[in-house]
């Protein structure tokens, strides 16, 4: 092979390589681009609220409990990613007409039996994976953290983004055993009858965000 064939080889691979330099430096740029236009939305905790919902063999109670701060990432107007946490001392029963009665059991879910409100105020959620469905709807695998202990859990969401206004809504399911919460359970304890209370409970959100 002589030098000028030699050369030109050369010379091409050289422009080939520095061609695909180029090619991987536009697409870092421009996936840089991508994540410094995504946009972060602040929830709104006068709007938002989440319903909690306990079974047990012979009845149910619920009611809410509030935000104590929030945010969503959103990217090519879609959600990719989010943190919240909670204000355990908020929690509120809505199904007990007498007060004394509806004071007991949200002392009870204060209590080390439940919550132990008083030694864990908060309990938090971080988004860790989102997965587009169809349309507004969204598969979300998030940590949860209950009571110092974080587990994950996974769920649906429809969300829809009005200008600079963003709503969320779908319902979490929460095993509390999974966080030490075992009172009353008939997984742990034999004999209950009656007395047993579900392991799952149900968390229905509906959040408000604000683009910040």
């Amino acid at each position: 092979m002589n030098s000028q064939v030699l050369k030109s080889k050369t010379d091409m691979v050289l422009f080939n390589l520095g061609r695909y330099k180029m090619t991987f430096i536009i697409a870092v740029l421009l996936g840089f681009g991508v994540a410094a236009s995504a946009a972060e939305f602040v929830v709104d905790k006068t709007s938002s609220k989440v319903q909690w919902e306990a079974k047990k063999v012979t009845g149910k109670h619920n009611g809410s409990i509030s935000f104590s701060s929030g945010s969503l990432m959103v990217a090519d107007n879609s959600i990719s990613g989010g943190s919240f946490v909670i204000d355990m001392k908020s929690i509120v029963d809505e199904d007990i007409a007498d007060p004394g009665m509806k004071q007991k059991l949200i002392g009870h879910l204060s209590s080390d039996d439940f919550f132990s409100i008083a030694n864990f105020p908060e309990s938090k959620m971080t988004v860790k994976k989102v997965t587009p469905v169809a349309g507004n709807e969204y598969r979300i695998l998030a940590d949860l953290t209950i009571k110092g202990v974080t587990n994950p859990v996974e769920f649906s969401t429809k969300v829809s983004l009005n200008g600079d206004k963003l709503n969320a809504e779908g319902v979490i399911t929460v095993n509390r055993t999974l966080y030490g919460i075992k009172y009353g359970s008939g997984s742990f304890f034999q004999g209950l009858g009656d007395k047993v209370i579900y392991d799952d409970f149900t968390l229905a959100f509906n959040l408000v965000a604000q683009k910040k």
